[in-house]
């Protein structure tokens, strides 16, 4: 699939009946009375959504191996007419006053070894950074691209991914900011006849961070496997809203997101709606959301959601479950000799590390690793000397990653 030949999609669905448009003044003011709002802290999300136009941008650093171009396009390229709509305002708002495009291009056919890099430095503008990237995987292409953010910013962006027939894209963004950061992304999917997207959101930092992935299919045999990994600190607000499109036949779709909490007044948000529509016939479908709490001032909002139109499926579930450690867990491990403090850091690994063994890139998942022990304050020679203990701890019935919580 390419920019030029993508189908024009329905821009209605449920659960619940939801409007996509590109034009940002037909959509409401956003209210905490709206479902797609009430979860959003929107005395701190205003930056964003009452931002003006602005010329302040992230700064970009690429590695871009062959069969790979970034280039930039004019905001009102013919080609892009045919992109995934915006799924709120602020999609909408961020595909209006981006000033031009950026689109990363993986060739047809091309199989690059390496990940593509793309690295997103926010400079601590205080006015709002509106962006608009496109991800265009060709046709029989297979490529993992990984997509970080750092710094401070006030971010606000439209993010559009084609998967062509047969391809294969590994999508990983990371979010990592400062504390002080707002971010608000719309990543809006098309995923091809036979092809694979695989997308993984990594939160890790940010003090509000909003992102809305939806899936929609072109073609019959693709599959869409969207993960999620998130560790929230004091005060912090992470907020996943997924919407996933069962409208083609033989269709899979696999959602798995996992968030950690600490500190006082966390927050995270998962809504997984996942929509098999009465033409989408052998779809199979599932998505499971775990949440652990680390401490009393922290709160998990979770809300599957599954609307199924036909009959004639494979299969469709959901689960959803949030808990604090279990106390038979800690004393497996305080029984082998490990200290109180070590042994929780040890859980969480556990808990987390279905999802980061999922990224299927090695150098990222010990680099996330990493990231979430420090957080949990563990020194470097710490996590490496007992990773023999966490593969026990991971695949042991004895504690067996609180899936039972």
């Amino acid at each position: 699939m390419t920019l030029t030949d993508a189908p024009a999609r329905p821009v209605t669905g449920s659960p619940p009946d939801r409007f996509r448009s590109a034009d940002s003044a037909a959509y409401p003011q956003a209210s905490s009375r709206e479902e797609e709002w009430r979860f959003t802290p929107l005395a701190k999300f205003r930056v964003l959504l009452d931002g003006g136009p602005s010329d302040a941008v992230l700064t970009w650093d690429s590695v871009l191996p062959d069969g790979v171009e970034l280039l930039t396009l004019p905001a009102d390229a013919p080609e892009l007419a045919q992109l995934p709509l915006p799924a709120d305002r602020l999609s909408a708002l961020a595909r209006e006053r981006s000033p031009a495009v950026t689109v990363l291009r993986i060739a047809k056919g091309a199989e690059p070894v390496e990940p593509v890099a793309v690295r997103l430095s926010g400079t601590g503008s205080a006015d709002v950074v509106w962006t608009h990237l496109v991800i265009d995987a060709g046709e029989q292409s297979s490529a993992a691209v990984v997509i970080e953010y750092t710094g401070s910013a006030r971010f606000a962006a439209e993010t559009s991914v084609l998967v062509g027939d047969g391809a294969r894209l590994n999508l990983v963004q990371v979010q990592d900011w400062a504390a002080d950061t707002v971010h608000g992304e719309h990543v809006g999917a098309r995923v091809g006849r036979d092809a694979t997207l695989t997308h993984t959101a990594v939160g890790l930092g940010g003090g509000v961070v909003r992102i809305v992935p939806t899936v929609e299919f072109a073609g019959s045999g693709a599959t869409a496997r969207m993960y999620g990994v998130g560790f929230a600190g004091d005060g912090q607000h992470l907020e996943s809203r997924l919407f996933v499109d069962h409208s083609v036949p033989e269709c899979t779709s696999d959602v798995v997101y996992k968030n950690v909490l600490t500190g006082q007044r966390t927050r995270t948000v998962w809504i997984g709606d996942v929509r098999i529509r009465p033409s989408a016939t052998g779809t199979r479908t599932f998505e499971l959301n775990r949440n652990l709490l680390l401490s009393g001032g922290a709160r998990a909002d979770s809300v599957p959601n599954l609307e199924i139109e036909t009959g004639q499926i494979a299969g469709a579930g959901h689960a959803s479950a949030t808990g604090r450690f279990d106390d038979l867990q800690l004393f497996y491990l305080q029984a082998r000799g490990i200290p109180e403090a070590e042994a929780r850091r040890l859980v969480v690994r556990g808990f987390l590390a279905e999802v980061i063994h999922r990224i299927g890139l090695p150098e990222l998942e010990q680099r996330l690793v990493a990231a979430i022990e420090h957080r949990l304050g563990a020194a470097p020679a710490t996590a490496g000397a007992r990773a023999d203990v966490l593969h026990d701890v991971h695949d042991d019935d004895k504690a067996n990653e609180l899936e039972n919580a």
